[in-house]
């Protein structure tokens, strides 16, 4: 199990960072008039300078990758009810999610704007759960039809 986490998370932190890179690409079309916004003004104010801005975030988007690649190994707890996974898997991308976005400033730095960030993400998370779950149901019932067909036989 520790060697899978491991691994998981050594395979997640460069798809971290390629998505988080992904994700400024899409931001800066959006948003950037042209231009490519690697990170928060704010957070340039506060590194000193662009470069030095851009690899914490970087790092960052790394770290993200690996705490959700190695919690995917919670979801094959079989032992562990749907509630206790999901909560233990909330519980640890979140401890590490906030943070990071406080750091990074992808949230303002008020109680409105931590709120905020967090009901988004709980939604995301809402979602992406809901689909995950009835793609996992349906798989369950595409099993079970084929196992009950060739009982029939």
């Amino acid at each position: 199990m520790k060697k899978k986490i491991f691994l998981r998370s050594i395979l997640g932190f460069p798809l971290g960072l390629a998505i988080g890179y992904l994700i400024t690409i899409i931001i800066s079309v959006i948003w950037a008039e042209g231009y490519y916004s690697p990170c928060m003004p704010e957070l340039i104010d506060i590194m000193g300078n662009e470069i030095r801005a851009v690899l914490l975030q970087s790092f960052l988007y790394g770290v993200l990758g690996a705490v959700f690649a190695g919690c995917s190994v919670i979801w094959e707890l079989e032992c562990w009810g749907i509630v206790k996974q999901t909560g233990i898997y909330f519980l640890i991308v979140s401890v590490v999610m906030m943070p990071i976005a406080y750091i990074s400033y992808w949230m303002e730095h008020s109680v409105k704007g931590i709120l905020s960030y967090f009901g988004v993400f709980v939604f995301i998370f809402a979602v992406i759960w809901a689909a995950e779950y009835a793609i996992a149901k349906h798989n369950v019932k595409k099993m079970n039809e084929t196992l009950y067909g060739k009982q029939d036989e």
